[in-house]
């Protein structure tokens, strides 16, 4: 319990630190758009998981067509749905990255 006492002393002092290390006087300019930048590393991220999971879902689906051909009404659905969902991912990345960059 001493432990935990002490530990939320200590956050509680720093939460109070935090206005100290804020930026006084006039901003810096003419700096990096870091916003445009961490938008195109995460897009490339999104759109590597995204082929990644689609590739996996589609191998999962030829195994399953493979095994049992009789059910390829069900399986056919359940890839379709779920490329468009893993698809939509990376399309919901897109629009907030053209929503934030200016």
């Amino acid at each position: 319990m001493r432990k935990l006492s002490n530990l939320f002393m200590a956050l509680s002092v720093l939460s109070f630190a935090v206005p100290a290390f804020a930026q006084g006087g006039e901003a810096a300019g003419g700096g990096v758009n870091w916003v445009a930048i961490t938008a195109g590393f995460s897009m490339a991220i999104a759109s590597a998981v995204c082929g990644l999971a689609q590739a996996k879902a589609t191998a999962a689906a030829a195994e399953g067509l493979a095994r049992n051909p009789a059910a390829r009404p069900g399986i056919q659905l359940a890839l379709i749905l779920g490329l468009a969902l893993i698809e939509s991912l990376a399309l919901y990345t897109l629009v907030i990255i053209f929503a934030k960059v200016k």
